[in-house]
């Protein structure tokens, strides 16, 4: 039954991942720690051997469409790789003891904020997609090599350390280097670096002997359909009230991970709750009429 409910939690993942492009690391790491009760080092360690196996799918769709940067991936990959391996070497260091579970879950709960703020970034730079004209975009930039190498050790630390990183934390940073990027092709050229990052981290923990195969194993069973159905759903358009959910639980993630009580999560929802109304209000009560001469571009692929 446990087995099941893993499985069925996998598929939930797979599809939500699928339908957002946000990382499994944001989602299932913590459903395995809160619900589950499953130890934040075989937590990350598990989750990091699904998502090797999930990242080929999105992946595959945006190199079919040309939406990758592919010296990106390079210089992103020279910095991850070895980061991500690092991270790993830095948790083996610290050891498994309850002190050492307990900061894991802290830096968990800090990297689910941190995602939560790239979450709403990336939301705002896809309106702009929509807003500028075409022109405007380069999908070719010069490559700022060393700027995105340290992008590349940042995201791969966080990955090996926490899960957490490769679909939330370092498309951000991407945004910020590369604004005259489309959102599809930064979102794209992040897929497909984290396949060898994750690869690196889940190697690590691997060797390391973190890895519960059992869980793993349950996982990918519901997660592959799921991002598969996921990625379908999403090329057709998807509901504007995704994210928005999406952000409400990974902040009570976040919370209770950073050991919020009952009622500080509480006045948490209400608070982005009524936030959110005023904003959904706004957009209502402006008009949507693009200016002279600005063409919509295409809507994201996400995977």
């Amino acid at each position: 039954m446990h087995g099941l409910f893993l499985t069925m939690t996998g598929v939930g993942v797979g599809f939500m991942v699928g339908l957002t492009g946000i990382g499994g690391g944001a989602l299932m790491t913590p459903i395995l720690v809160l619900l589950f009760g499953v130890d934040p080092l075989t937590a990350v360690s598990s989750d990091l051997v699904a998502s090797l196996v999930m990242k080929p799918v999105g992946s595959a769709v945006h190199l079919r469409r040309g939406s990758v940067h592919r010296q990106l991936v390079l210089w992103l990959a020279a910095g991850s790789i070895p980061a991500a391996f690092c991270g790993v070497l830095i948790l083996r260091a610290l050891g498994d003891s309850k002190r050492v579970q307990n900061d894991l879950k802290v830096a968990l709960g800090v990297a689910l904020v941190i995602a939560v703020c790239g979450i709403g970034l990336r939301a705002w730079v896809g309106r702009r997609d929509k807003l500028l004209a075409p022109h405007r975009f380069d999908a070719n930039p010069p490559v700022r090599k060393a700027a995105t190498l340290a992008v590349g050790v940042f995201g791969g630390l966080m990955v090996g350390l926490t899960s957490v990183g490769s679909g939330s934390l370092m498309i951000v940073a991407l945004m910020l280097l590369y604004p005259s990027l489309e959102t599809r092709t930064l979102v794209g050229t992040d897929l497909v670096q984290a396949i060898p990052l994750v690869g690196s981290a889940a190697l690590g923990h691997l060797l390391f002997g973190h890895v519960e195969f059992g869980l793993a194993g349950s996982l990918l069973l519901g997660a592959l359909p799921g991002v598969y159905l996921g990625a379908r759903v999403s090329s057709k358009g998807t509901s504007p009230y995704v994210r928005p959910v999406l952000v409400v639980l990974l902040l009570l993630s976040a919370s209770k991970l950073l050991g919020a009580t009952t009622t500080q999560l509480a006045v948490l929802v209400g608070v982005f709750a009524a936030t959110a109304g005023v904003v959904v209000a706004r957009n209502h009560s402006r008009p949507t009429v693009p200016a002279a001469g600005v063409a919509f571009s295409s809507p994201e692929a996400v995977s």
